[in-house]
């Protein structure tokens, strides 16, 4: 028996499709990006499917069901940005325990209501039902777009910028700080209320400067704004994906799929100044958290190399690299061997894609 884990996510995907083949006309793109493809007369409809799993995606002691479901929309309307789409409708299906009361599903919409209500999509529908462990969302989001905008991941080409929107690790260390501050105060919940309440005034310490970092993690947002910067400068991207499990795993999948390598610089990965603190702080290499962190919901975008001088007036977007041709090694004749980051000294390093994998995190 082959464990699950052993594949991870995106290689279980392919594994599961890979016969897949459409019987419908109207599926234009299937399987193998941030959204399917839908074609039904006029504008393309996108469609893309999210899983939240309370232990695996969100833990309750400190995400508020309001931040969660704001997130869950979000997050999806990111994938639909990714595609260079408007987001136009969701559902939201809830698999939910008998510990939840009525009032922590309102709250819960209270957050899900006010993403739509920002980003425009409306809720069209959904399901409910009783779950025999915590918490379960499903989101799918509905998207649409003319057929010429669509933005997939596999047309990145040689001497193309590989570009990125915001700034990298963020979310990633916004985690850490709120998993160091859940394990203290699990390890003082059997002192007496008055250290309890010193360690209340303690935690509110740790936070104080670093609300950036938590609002990066507990409520993100789409970058909707730059897909509208990007159409507005007459700008198509050849290729784009958000950033959902690390920068060096987004550009694994879309250097894969292209067919191409790329080179990226550390020294122009955008990074907030709180990021970099709280990493030194807690020992921890912000280059790593840059490349591998995820959920910072960032497009990464490549760009052909004309278009250079629309981008750089571009508010919030950094050119970060550029995609090579590629090579290969015989070990994987199927991933392009040459994803390189060139450091501020010594010889370039290869990346190797070390997001985020649930069924990893499971098996640890």
């Amino acid at each position: 028996m082959t464990a699950i884990s052993k594949l991870g996510e995106f290689s279980l995907i392919r594994h599961l499709t890979r016969d897949l083949k459409p019987c419908q006309p109207s599926t234009v793109y299937s399987v193998g990006d941030d959204a399917a493809v839908l074609n039904h007369g006029g504008k393309r409809t996108l469609v893309t499917t999210d899983l939240l799993l309370e232990g695996i995606h969100f833990n309750l002691e400190y995400v508020p069901l309001r931040h969660l479901g704001y997130k869950a929309v979000a997050v999806n309307v990111s994938d639909i940005c990714a595609m260079n789409a408007t987001p136009t409708q969701i559902t939201i299906g809830l698999g939910v325990s008998s510990r939840f009361s009525v009032e922590d599903l309102e709250e819960f919409y209270v957050g899900a209501r006010l993403a739509c209500e920002h980003y425009k999509v409306d809720l069209v529908g959904g399901d409910t039902c009783a779950s025999m462990n915590g918490l379960t969302i499903a989101i799918t989001c509905l998207g649409v777009a003319d057929e010429q905008d669509i933005v997939y991941r596999n047309g990145a080409k040689p001497n193309d910028l590989i570009c990125v929107s915001g700034n990298l690790g963020s979310a990633y260390l916004g985690l850490q700080l709120l998993e160091r501050e859940l394990q203290v105060f699990r390890a003082t919940q059997h002192d007496n209320l008055g250290k309890a309440a010193e360690h209340n005034d303690a935690i509110h310490e740790k936070f104080e400067g670093r609300e950036y970092l938590l609002e990066r993690q507990l409520k993100p947002e789409a970058r909707i704004d730059i897909v509208e910067q990007l159409r507005k400068a007459g700008i198509k991207p050849t290729a784009m994906m958000d950033i959902s499990d690390g920068l060096s795993s987004e550009l694994f999948h879309i250097c894969t799929q292209s067919k191409v390598g790329c080179d990226i610089y550390e020294d122009k990965l955008p990074i907030d100044y709180q990021a970099v603190a709280l990493a030194d702080e807690m020992n921890l290499n912000i280059v790593t958290c840059a490349l591998n962190g995820g959920e910072d919901y960032e497009l990464l975008f490549t760009c052909d190399i004309h278009d250079y001088e629309k981008l750089v007036p571009l508010d919030d977007v950094y050119i970060i690299g550029h995609i090579t041709p590629a090579e290969y090694s015989s070990e994987q004749p199927e991933q392009p061997a040459n994803l390189r980051l060139i450091p501020r000294t010594g010889d370039p390093l290869p990346l190797t894609a070390q997001g985020w994998n649930a069924f990893q995190q499971q098996q640890d």
